[in-house]
């Protein structure tokens, strides 16, 4: 109903729907994806340039049937649908949970409450596809039970490449069959669109996707990632991947340890797969931490029966982080990130910080065990 409102009175609403629109205008009408700096298709008010891979585009033709403003509000209909499906998965896979954690009751409330978050609600205002992903890796790994497994996982990293990381998580979980057709349908669906078109799948693994500018300066205090915190640190230097990608692998290691070692407690086996995929990514935006939203599954499922106020304190912290909204409070734009003080620094990579203190806290408690 917004969308429709919104196409009527003109409103500028889904700057990212509004490109994923354009994208698959383009596939239909041969219009290269990325030769020129944004696409004839895209409205006055969202000229971006098209990031995501040419297989991107099949996903978004049904956005092409409606005005870019309707196309938003489907893309936001569906992705609370996604977020809704998440918190109901995410439950049923905790098989010791409070007894006050009735499934449907939880995933009423949760699906309401969790809108206040930043990462969702920044998804669904910018029109972006981060819940979908999510929802779809989700039914993969926790949901799927047929002979397709992995497939979702395939079509999720051909839309966006970070999903590749969940095909590792498919191999030290056991699930090798899995992972081979997920990585099997993210090959394919290259293939086939390289028969269909060969200039914007060479353009895109030539060039578009080692040139970060196409997603613009990624220094910005959005870019929550291990890498835009060393890219603020060192004042934007060149060098920063170099260190970001050793101390990703130190992180990466410990973490997917525990995974294999822990294959048989899927969704915080899952979740420390997201939430690394998201730390040694070299782009984590805000509004990639929707995963925040099983972690609060996660963490409501450790409480006790009967919860005293201080049970609270950990999934307090987290919900605290993610819905003050305190990265739009802090100085930004303009190169001023390059500017902060140390407490700017510490409260501008929270979203960052909230996984490296836990497994940091998980650490030492194991150390003194």
């Amino acid at each position: 109903m917004a969308g429709i409102v919104g196409w009527l009175l003109g409103w500028h609403l889904g700057v990212d729907s509004a490109v994923y629109r354009s994208g698959a205008v383009a596939l239909l009408s041969s219009e290269p994806l990325y030769d020129l700096p944004h696409l004839s298709a895209e409205p006055s008010w969202a000229r971006l340039p098209f990031t995501y891979p040419p297989t991107a585009t099949l996903l978004f033709l049904p956005l092409t049937l409606v005005p870019t403003q309707v196309a938003w509000g489907m893309l936001g209909a569906v992705s609370i649908t996604a977020m809704v499906w998440v918190v109901k998965l995410s439950i049923e896979a905790i098989p010791v949970r409070p007894q006050w954690m009735d499934p449907a009751r939880t995933t009423a409330v949760l699906g309401v409450v969790l809108l206040g978050i930043e990462p969702v609600w920044r998804t669904v205002l910018l029109g972006q596809i981060n819940l979908i992903l999510m929802a779809v890796i989700v039914i993969d790994v926790l949901g799927n039970r047929n002979q397709l497994r992995g497939v979702l996982i395939g079509a999720a990293a051909a839309v966006k490449l970070t999903p590749l990381i969940f095909v590792v998580h498919l191999l030290l979980i056991g699930r090798r069959a899995d992972a081979a057709r997920a990585l099997a349908t993210f090959v394919a669906l290259q293939g086939v669109f390289y028969l269909v078109v060969p200039h914007d799948v060479s353009q895109f693994w030539g060039h578009a996707v080692r040139d970060p500018q196409r997603i613009g300066p990624i220094h910005w205090a959005g870019n929550q990632s291990l890498n835009g915190l060393i890219l603020r640190l060192s004042d934007n230097a060149d060098w920063t991947m170099r260190v970001a990608v050793p101390i990703g692998i130190l992180l990466a290691i410990p973490c997917l340890l525990w995974v294999r070692r822990h294959r048989d407690r899927p969704l915080p086996a899952l979740l420390v797969t997201a939430f690394l995929g998201l730390v040694v990514s070299p782009v984590s935006w805000s509004h990639h931490w929707v995963w925040t939203v099983p972690l609060v599954v996660f963490l409501l499922s450790r409480l006790p029966d009967r919860p005293r106020p201080r049970d609270f304190a950990g999934i307090g912290a987290v919900i605290v982080v993610y819905a003050s909204c305190v990265l739009l409070a802090m100085r930004h734009s303009d190169d001023i990130e390059l500017e902060w003080t140390p407490g700017e620094f510490v409260i501008g990579s929270s979203y960052l910080l909230v996984p490296l203190v836990a497994g940091a806290i998980f650490l030492v408690r194991h150390l003194r065990r």
